[in-house]
Formats: structure tokens, sequence, C-alpha cells
């Protein structure tokens, strides 16, 4: 099957890349069976900016890599096309490593997950190149609420895989924010039916500054849900239940600590299991 990956401005047309000596810049796009690149050594990316990744059947698992900043994760594509806008705004940045979608030399690669990463137990939240905004792209975060429309308070800072919970603000110390909102909720999507049995919760530590949740709700596709007490405690608190197939969870329900602090926050939440749909 192929994939094509084409990099392309704010109006809509292909950038070029890198001239080669005695011919012509080669246009920003290439199509290939299975993997696919696109590398070059003198681009510097504009705001504006976005991938489009295309695939010949929806319902697909890929391995991405868009930035050198980031994991090469895996991505399941609910379509066939799949639009991801580099997070160059300055609002976006100060979410990221001041590396990110910086510079003029570029690798970006997409293929085709095998099947061995595919039906693997793993950590099915993480996503490195997780937006605000959706995009038929999973897993995705999104939350009723977000500190300020700030970027380093977006919800999709809690799957990007940065522990980091002792500070807060920007990079390494992004987190979902509440803004005070007592009904604040969570929400996380995989697009598709996954098998679950744990999820792990990592609380943002930078107190005095911050409070903490005592006692929190996931609530699952299913319909079930499981009441969690929480610590004051900077590791990953771990939660395991017996296995549910679900296509998305929700964390709400959230009850402060008596800590004087307004400021709870989430740094990660990482769900475990496995994926369903081959």
């Amino acid at each position: 099957m192929g994939i094509t990956i084409s990099l392309y401005d704010k109006n809509g047309n292909i950038r070029l890349g890198q001239a080669r000596t005695d011919s012509e810049a080669p246009l920003m796009s290439k199509t290939e069976e299975r993997m696919v690149f696109l590398a070059t050594k003198e681009l510097i990316y504009e705001e504006g900016d976005y991938f489009k990744i295309v695939v010949d059947k929806p319902n697909q698992y890929l391995m991405v890599r868009l930035d050198e900043s980031l994991n090469e994760d895996l991505i399941y594509l609910e379509g066939k096309e799949w639009i991801y806008q580099i997070p160059l705004a300055e609002n976006r940045i100060s979410a990221r490593v001041d590396t990110a979608f910086r510079g003029k030399s570029h690798y970006i690669s997409v293929r085709y997950a095998e099947d061995f990463e595919i039906n693997q137990y793993r950590n099915l939240s993480r996503n490195t190149h997780a937006l605000n905004e959706k995009n038929g792209s999973y897993p995705y975060a999104y939350a009723n609420v977000e500190t300020r429309n700030e970027a380093t308070f977006f919800a999709c800072n809690a799957i990007d895989g940065i522990y980091a919970n002792d500070n807060h603000g920007s990079y390494p110390y992004a987190s979902w924010g509440i803004n005070k909102q007592l009904d604040a909720a969570f929400f996380l999507e995989f697009g598709r039916e996954v098998e679950i049995d744990r999820v792990d919760i990592t609380l943002r530590c930078d107190f005095p500054h911050d409070n903490y949740w005592t006692k929190a709700t996931l609530e699952f596709s299913d319909g079930s849900k499981e009441i969690i007490n929480l610590e004051k405690i900077h590791l990953p608190q771990k939660f395991i239940f017996d296995k549910k197939i679900i296509k998305w969870v929700k964390f709400y329900e959230l009850i402060q600590s008596n800590d004087p602090s307004p400021f709870p926050a989430l740094t990660q939440i990482d769900v475990y299991g496995k994926n369903l749909l081959k």
C-alpha cells in the first residue's frame, strides 16, 4: 500500500526543497510503498505550513516522525488523509522544546506499522505529535477547559510522554491546566476499540503553587467507571482493573485536597492495553 507525504505552505502550494547541482529544487512531496521520507538541508518552515499524509485505505496504523524533536509514534489514522499543522504560532511553541520544527535541516518519515508494533501490549495514549485540534489521527486528547487557552495547559500535553512535574508553564513543564474550574473534565479518544486494563495518573506537583486531586473518576465508553484515590506524590500512580474494551476514557469528578492553592493539574495520563482492530 502506498503512502504520500507532502509539505504545503499556508496558501496550499507544495513547498520546494533543496536545489541540487544543475537541477531545479524538487517539490517536498513523495509517494512510496510501505515507507516514505522527506529530507532537506536547506528549508525553514514558515507559519501556516502543514504536512498532508495520504494513504490508500482508511483505518491504518502508521509509525510517524514529523520532526527530530518528536518520537516515532504509533498513530491510528481513521480516514485516508491526515493534515498536520506545524505548530509555529507563538502560542504553540512554548509547550515544545525550542528546537522543535526549527532550523533548516529536516528529516520526516512515515511508514505502515508492523504487526508486532500494532499487537503488543503498550501505552496506547502516548502521542508526542498530539495537537489541540482534532484531525482524524489518534490518540487524541481534549478537555472542557484549558487555562487561558494557552498551549502550555492544553489537554494534549498530558499524552506527550514528558513527566517533569516539579514546576509549571513552558517546556518541559507543560500540563493540562483547569483554570480553577471545578467541573473540569479531560477526554481521551482512541478512534477504534482497544482493550485496556491499566491507567497511570501523574499529577503536577509544583507545591506550594499547586494543589492536587485526592479522588477522581475514570469513565469508559463501555459504560463502566473506576473511582480512584490519588496521593500527593510526584510519581505515576498506577490503577489496574479488569480488562475493558473501549473507544474513549473520561477523567473527571476531580476532588481537590484542602491545600490552599486553587491550581491542580495533570502532567500525564497513560493507558495500557492492546489494539483490537487489525
